[in-house]
């Protein structure tokens, strides 16, 4: 143990005490977390389309989604493609027998049987192109009630509308969202809370084929440094299913950077949605969403009145306390200790650990890696998909990150061993909360087999899979496959699981916020959105971890469109519907609401 700032911090850990419990059945240990891909019917494997050649793009995707497409109450998974096509050429990882090229969309079988399986409905579903693929958004664009799907890639976009029926229509051309160039991450947001998602998409480097080198002359993959950056683009939402790109008009043109995670959050002072953008190489970028003013051009209408301003330095969000630009990949946050102060976690390259910024009393957010022990964890670590989560629902959030590496000279200092055609494997990454200042510990070590194995992991999407109240994970890799997660922590905490809809408010009630009041008066605040993590769509609905005590005062929510609603007598143990207007008005304004 060492003391950072009066934190003390627990860097290793010999045991699970209070964690880990032996099973009733036999003498095993029981892990928090099992892989059960394979059982339950997640059959997929990402081909990068890499063949030696060293190109950028191979190394960046796929992106994972969980959405309940078909309204039965749960989770469906979807997997994004790394290559259109099998290989053309010998590939640097073979792929497996039997590989299924495309994109996969597998349905939960859960509220059909009462168990945990997947039925691949791919082609039936009509979901299965695939063009160089790299993430994905979900959400209800047009508030029909049922999900839709947004798919970035390298080369134009794609809109998929849920018909309801169980099938898909590409409306990219109709809708006007193929975008260009390279996408990455995406975010559905309403941005001037006119009750319609607007589409907020990432854009990593303008890319050209050109040779990078090792130290001792090898090809490898290049950085984003060689090229330029791209600038974030915004969709706004018309209705009649159609979209207007309005990027110049809100004036997210004016800052280009190599982007590959995005967050949404109130980051403002007047409740209107704005989004943080993870830069790999370059400083964070933090868009406040305000009311448009001395900024808006002759000539140029902007929609209700919005414009963004980039503040990320001025927040505190730019940099690490160094003040040097890290490699930005993923980015998630969370009310680590449940007391209303949140958290933002970006993940970085080996040597530079990932970033934990603390919000303050006035808005702006602190470096306090040094302090939570993180630095000194994930040190050795590239991250890309992460999690702030109630893993034992205790009550603190603990986190997870999917790491692999990104170039060779990273990749040799891990275990791969020598002459690997494919040297970027990395461990994965959970860390427990000891509790406010006292920081993390890393657990991994003794979590089991699902963590053991070393791989090219990129996203991570986190919701409750099998609905026990219980936060699982689905992690993809790099030239690898598929790995759900499933939470098989024993003796876990009480929870509630709360589902939101939207009528005046978007019907998926992103932007919106849901407190939940304990028996004390103290309270936990949780943003609702599918966006945060890497290229991932995670589980809409806002989960709590309430510990040993059951009781819950109230929730509260406070919806996009404007009003605050409050429910009691609630159930725990439990997934809680709520619906718009069905409340009881409430007039307590919520603060640090971006959580």
């Amino acid at each position: 143990m060492v003391h950072h700032n009066g934190f003390l911090v627990v860097v290793s850990v010999l045991s699970f005490v209070g964690l880990l419990a032996c099973k009733t059945s036999s003498s095993q240990k029981s892990f928090p977390f099992e892989d059960v891909s394979k059982q339950v019917g997640i059959d997929f494997w990402q081909y990068s389309g890499a063949t030696g050649e060293m190109l950028l793009p191979e190394m960046v995707g796929s992106g994972a989604a969980l959405f309940d497409y078909d309204n039965d109450g749960d989770m469906d998974v979807y997997l994004v493609q790394g290559y259109p096509t099998a290989p053309q050429g010998k590939p640097l990882v073979p792929v497996p027998p039997g590989w299924k090229p495309g994109n996969r969309l597998f349905r939960n079988n859960l509220a059909e049987t009462g168990k945990l399986t997947f039925t691949d409905v791919t082609e039936s579903a009509g979901l299965g192109y695939a063009d160089k693929g790299m993430g994905v958004a979900a959400g209800d664009y047009d508030n029909d009630g049922y999900v839709d799907l947004y798919v970035t890639n390298y080369g134009h976009n794609i809109l998929y509308h849920n018909n309801g029926n169980g099938t898909f229509t590409d409306v990219t051309a109709s809708a006007g969202v193929a975008s260009s160039g390279w996408s990455t991450s995406a975010a559905f947001i309403d941005y001037d809370r006119d009750g319609r998602l607007d589409i907020a998409v990432v854009h990593y480097v303008d890319f050209y084929r050109r040779p990078c080198y090792m130290f001792d002359g090898r090809l490898d993959y290049c950085g984003p440094s060689p090229f330029k950056g791209t600038a974030t683009e915004l969709y706004h939402n018309l209705g009649n299913g159609r979209f207007k790109n309005v990027t110049e008009e809100v004036g997210l043109n004016a800052k280009p950077g190599p982007g590959l995670g995005i967050l949404t959050g109130d980051f403002g002072a007047d409740g209107f949605p704005g989004f943080m953008v993870a830069n790999d190489g370059a400083a964070n970028y933090l868009w406040i969403n305000e009311r448009s003013g001395p900024q808006s051009k002759p000539g140029i209408s902007v929609f209700n009145d919005r414009v963004f301003k980039e503040a990320g330095l001025t927040h505190g969000l730019a940099y690490a306390s160094d003040g040097r630009p890290r490699a930005g990949m993923g980015i998630a946050s969370g009310d680590i200790f449940a007391d209303g102060g949140e958290s933002i976690i970006v993940t970085n390259l080996p040597t530079e650990a990932f970033t934990l910024f603390q919000r303050q009393p006035n808005g702006d957010f602190v470096d306090a890696t040094e302090q939570s022990g993180l630095s000194h964890i994930s040190l050795p670590y590239t991250g890309f998909g992460v999690g702030l989560f109630d893993m034992t629902n205790s009550g603190l959030l603990d986190m997870f990150s999917a790491n692999g590496g990104v170039r060779s000279m990273a990749g040799d200092l891990k275990s791969n061993p020598k002459g690997d055609p494919f040297p970027y494997r990395e461990r994965k990454l959970l860390l427990r909360n000891v509790g406010k200042g006292k920081g993390f510990e890393d657990i991994t070590a003794q979590a089991g087999p699902a963590l053991a194995t070393e791989e090219v992991s990129r996203a991570a999407a986190f919701g409750d899979v099998n609905n026990d109240g219980g936060v699982d994970i689905l992690v993809t890799n790099n030239n690898g496959p598929a790995r759900l997660l499933l939470n098989t922590v024993p003796n876990r905490g009480h929870w509630l699981l709360v589902h939101l809809e939207g009528t005046k408010t978007n019907r998926s009630a992103y932007g919106s916020v849901v407190e939940l009041v304990r028996k004390d008066g103290t309270s936990v605040k949780a943003w609702v959105r599918g966006d945060g993590s890497y290229l991932a769509a995670n589980d809409p609905r806002v989960h709590f971890g309430l510990g040993k005590d059951a009781e819950v005062n109230r929730i509260r929510v406070y919806w996009l469109a404007g009003e605050c609603e409050s429910w009691s007598q609630i159930k725990t143990d439990a997934i809680l519907n709520l619906k718009e207007g069905t409340g009881q008005s409430c007039v307590v304004v919520p603060s640090g609401s971006s959580h």
